[in-house]
C-alpha cells in the first residue's frame, strides 16, 4: 500500500480488522500491513517480575509520566541500527496521540527520559507498538507501570503485537489468530479510560499487583 493510502482513520480500522502496519526500514517510503498468524499478547493478570526487579522498582529513583513525551518516546524506539519505524508511521502516531488514540508511559531520571513504551488505545484494547531503555530496567519498569495502569483504567487486552524473550520473561504468550480476533472483538467495543483521573499507584502498589519469579 502506497504511504499516501494510510490515514489516522485507516490506521484504527486496520488495528479493529487485526492489521498494524510497518516498514521494511526507516528509510523505506511504503508501509505494509501485518496480520501474523500467531499473536503476541500480555495478559493483565499473568504479568511477573523478579526479585531484583521488584527491588528496582522500590527504590523509586525514577518518575513515571504519561504522554508527556510522545514524539521523544518514539524516536528513542527508532534509534537503533534497524527499525521499522520511518516518518510516515512518525506522523501517523504523532497524530494520534494528539486526538487521545494514542498514548506513551514515560521512565524519567532527573529530567532525564531513560525508558518508555507506546501505543494505540481502541476502547478497551491497548496495542504496544514498541519500547526503548537507555537505563537498565527502565523498559521493564515502564511495563510494569503501563501493565497496572491498564487493569485499573478497564482495559481488557495488551496486544504485544509479536513474542521477544524480554517479554515472555514478563508473562506474555502467544495465541492463535483467531483466538486474538475474539479478543479483539470483545475489547474493542468496551470502554476503558487511560488518562483516567482517579487512577494512582504507588511503587509498592506495583510489585503487590505483580507475581513474583526467582
Amino acid at each position: 500500500m502506497e504511504v499516501q493510502d494510510i490515514s489516522p482513520d485507516t490506521l484504527l480500522n486496520a488495528y479493529r480488522r487485526g492489521l498494524f502496519p510497518m516498514a521494511e526500514t526507516h528509510k523505506d517510503i511504503d508501509l505494509f500491513w501485518v496480520d501474523p498468524k500467531y499473536r503476541g499478547i500480555l495478559p493483565l493478570n499473568q504479568f511477573h517480575i523478579s526479585k531484583s526487579m521488584r527491588r528496582c522498582i522500590l527504590r523509586e529513583d525514577y518518575t513515571i509520566k504519561v504522554t508527556s513525551a510522545f514524539s521523544e518516546v518514539i524516536s528513542a524506539c527508532a534509534a537503533r541500527p534497524e527499525t521499522w519505524i520511518n516518518k510516515t508511521i512518525f506522523d501517523l502516531y504523532c497524530t494520534l496521540a494528539e486526538k487521545k488514540q494514542a498514548h506513551s508511559l514515560e521512565v524519567w531520571h532527573d529530567n532525564e527520559l531513560i525508558g518508555g513504551v507506546y501505543g494505540v488505545v481502541i476502547g478497551a484494547a491497548f496495542f504496544g507498538e514498541s519500547m526503548f531503555s537507555r537505563r537498565k530496567n527502565a523498559s521493564k519498569i515502564a511495563l510494569a507501570y503501563l501493565v497496572h495502569r491498564l487493569t485499573f483504567t478497564g482495559f481488557k487486552l495488551f496486544d504485544t503485537q509479536f513474542i521477544t524473550p524480554h517479554l515472555a520473561s514478563l508473562g506474555a504468550i502467544e495465541i492463535p489468530r483467531e483466538t486474538y480476533l475474539m479478543h479483539l472483538s470483545k475489547a474493542v467495543d468496551l470502554t476503558a479510560d487511560f488518562t483516567d483521573p482517579s487512577y494512582s499507584v504507588s511503587a509498592s502498589g506495583i510489585v503487590q499487583r505483580s507475581t513474583q519469579t526467582s
